[in-house]
Formats: C-alpha cells, structure tokens, sequence
C-alpha cells in the first residue's frame, strides 16, 4: 500500500467529519471559487473541484447553490486564505490552512489557541521542507481500466504515481500538476469523485494513544474555529 493511501486511511479517521462544522467551511470553499472565477462550473476549474468535494461529503444541494448565490451579494465580505505553521507538545508539526475575511482575528485565534495548550506558532516558511504538497485525486476503479495505460497517458500531465485499492484509484502529483491531472482525467473520460491538495510530511512520527489523545484535543479546537479550513500534521 502507497503513501497515498496511507494519507486517505488516516484522512478518513480525523476529527474534520462533523457536518456542523464542515458544510460550513466547503461552504466558504465554493463562495470563494465563485466569487473569484465565475458561478458557472463549467467555465471555473476551481469551482467545479469544489463542488465535487463538497458532493463528495454529502453536502446537501440547496447549500452548494447558496454558497455559490453568496459570491454575488454585496454584502459579501472578501476572503483572504493564509495558511499558519506550528508546533505541539510531543514533537508534532502542523500546517493550519484558514479562510477569513478578517486576517487579525484569525492569527490571534489560531496563536491563542496554541499558545494556551503548549503550543506556539511558528514563521512562515519554517515547515516547508518537513511537508511536500501533492495533489491527490480520488476515481472509482472500472472494471476496464489499465492502470499500466493509465500511468502513462498521465505522465505528461505531472503524474507521480498512481494506485488502486478497495475499488478505488488515487493519482498523486506534485501541487503544480493539480489542474493538469484533472484536465487529463477529464478529457479520457474518468468521473473523478475527490481532488485535494495535500500536505505530506516527509518524516511522519509515532505517538502513544496518550499523547495522540491529547493532541487531538487541540487539534479540535482549532478545528472548531471557523476560519480553519484544513489542518495538517506530522503524525503517521
């Protein structure tokens, strides 16, 4: 089994699943897709991958077509995405990814919350050799498929490796490949269900059922700020 899919299964177990707290920040997700590329999926790329994931999870239908209207209000606020580097107890790293439309009030939350729980954030650019960002892209595995004709229709479009497990198949490339892979994808014909960007660490580390335990307790409340977007850490 691949690094992917090792990423996928430990994606699958994180705290982000509760639907009270993530229709609202897919919901941001596809206003800001709107807003900056178009409400019509078919001319804007990135709200069209927003949609898919935000389908991906469940999310109702009237809130995606909310979401999408939000991006022609006038009272709608600008959002900004910024992105944060820290570190917790018991060696753990982490990248916080936030959407807001108040850049003050989201550092302040993100440094309040680690500061208080032992934690301190980091500067910018201080992880950066500790994660690699990669595009994951998530298809149902066909019956028909060659994943060996797959491979190399995809190579030019920056694939890196790709991978089939339980009926699923995931391409991983590098982040700079992200709109290429899914426009090959798209032009063969392949209904793809998920398409993230992705940060990986490069040396993940083992903590004891303790320690992961209290981690998570910080991680959710970070989680439940409603500027986080997406947290991504160095556990294995």
């Amino acid at each position: 089994m691949g690094r992917a899919f090792e990423y996928r299964k430990a994606s699958k177990l994180k705290r982000w699943g509760a639907m009270s707290k993530l229709f609202p920040k897919l919901g941001k997700i596809i206003t800001l897709a709107a807003k900056e590329g178009g409400t019509d999926p078919d001319m804007n790329p990135r709200l069209r991958t927003a949609i898919l994931n935000a389908k991906a999870e469940n999310m109702p239908k009237d809130n995606i077509e909310a979401a999408i209207k939000r991006a022609t209000a006038k009272d709608t606020a600008s959002m900004l995405e910024v992105s944060f580097e820290g570190k917790l107890p018991h060696g753990v790293q982490l990248f916080i990814e936030c959407m807001t439309d108040n850049n003050t009030r989201t550092v302040a939350n993100v440094k309040n919350i680690l500061t208080k729980n032992g934690g301190e954030m980091l500067t910018k650019g201080s992880l950066e050799f500790m994660f690699d960002r990669k595009a994951l892209i998530e298809f149902p595995l066909k019956d028909d498929m060659d994943l060996e004709e797959l491979e190399l229709e995809l190579i030019d479009a920056g694939l890196e490796e790709i991978e089939a497990e339980d009926g699923v198949v995931i391409v991983t490339g590098d982040y700079t490949s992200f709109g290429a892979l899914n426009s090959a994808l798209e032009n063969m014909g392949i209904e793809i269900t998920k398409a993230n960007l992705e940060r990986m660490p490069n040396s993940p580390i083992t903590i004891t059922e303790k320690e992961q335990a209290e981690i998570d307790k910080i991680l959710d409340k970070l989680e439940d700020d409603e500027d986080v977007q997406k947290i991504f850490t160095n556990i294995a």
